[in-house]
């Protein structure tokens, strides 16, 4: 049992630097988010968001410097199994891999063996399937339990990896460009139920390039470019036309409507 977890930030990271290959993708990386906290972490492709994510995965690990440190909940080292009871992870790579004959039911169970569905080796038992089933319904989606993955929608797939997330209960979610190639109707789809779980008390952190994924309850941005952060702080503070122009190299406009922002 972790004793310390709900009083630990849910991300401490101190002066990272991770390689992919022979580049350095994050370099000086620091940033500290609470446990309590909605988070958009926002930038353009290639600023090292992916890396991002697959460091606090831990499918990327950090060179080990001086004065730089990698804590999840105030832990070092974490059993990934174990992390994920903590943070749930819905990400653009497990989207990918979900295409197969699973049924809605069996990719959420999967969530409790870091898997993509049901396979002879594990053990189902009623309280996993009790757990998958109230993760259906919390997600309004009881209906695609049965129905193979490859025969939804990418809206439907989506949430169903919501679900999967949230089987464990977790504490915060991790949101991965969480509207990539889904239409109008599925885009609001997963922003509402972004906004129904934090405003049920989940954490959430969303990496994103599409300053209309920040929903009304994020209240912190924090800018990325070329592997570092460049700017954190309120929201309102932080997204300013010209701010945001010279993150993404091009003239922009803004709007902003009932917390909502768009960028065009």
């Amino acid at each position: 049992m972790i004793t310390t977890a709900e009083k630990s930030p849910l991300l401490d990271f101190h002066n990272l630097r991770v390689m992919r290959g022979q580049k350095i993708a994050l370099d000086d990386f620091s940033l500290r988010i609470h446990a309590d906290e909605h988070v958009a972490i926002l930038g353009p492709n290639g600023c090292g968001k992916s890396t991002l994510i697959k460091t606090i995965t831990r499918e990327c690990y950090p060179v080990a410097r001086d004065d730089s440190w990698m804590k999840l909940l105030g832990h070092e080292t974490w059993d990934v199994f174990k992390l994920r009871q903590h943070m749930g992870i819905v990400s653009n790579d497990m989207m990918l891999s979900c295409t197969g004959e699973a049924s809605g039911r069996e990719v959420v169970l999967s969530g409790f063996f870091s898997s993509t569905a049901i396979w002879p080796n594990h053990t189902v038992d009623r309280e996993k399937i009790k757990l998958a089933e109230a993760a259906l319904a919390e997600l309004k989606i009881s209906h695609l339990a049965e129905r193979p993955v490859c025969e939804m929608s990418s809206g439907e797939a989506r949430r169903v990896l919501i679900a999967r997330a949230l089987v464990h209960k977790p504490g915060a979610l991790l949101f991965d460009e969480p509207c990539n190639s889904l239409d109008l109707s599925a885009q609001q789809s997963v922003r509402h139920t972004m906004r129904a779980l934090a405003n049920s008390g989940t954490a959430i952190i969303l990496v994103t390039h599409e300053l209309a994924d920040i929903v009304p309850e994020i209240g912190r941005v924090v800018l990325m470019d070329r592997g570092r952060v460049v700017a954190d702080g309120r929201k309102e503070d932080i997204l300013q036309v010209e701010r945001l122009a010279a993150l993404f190299g091009v003239s922009v406009e803004m709007a902003q409507r009932d917390g909502q922002y768009h960028l065009w």
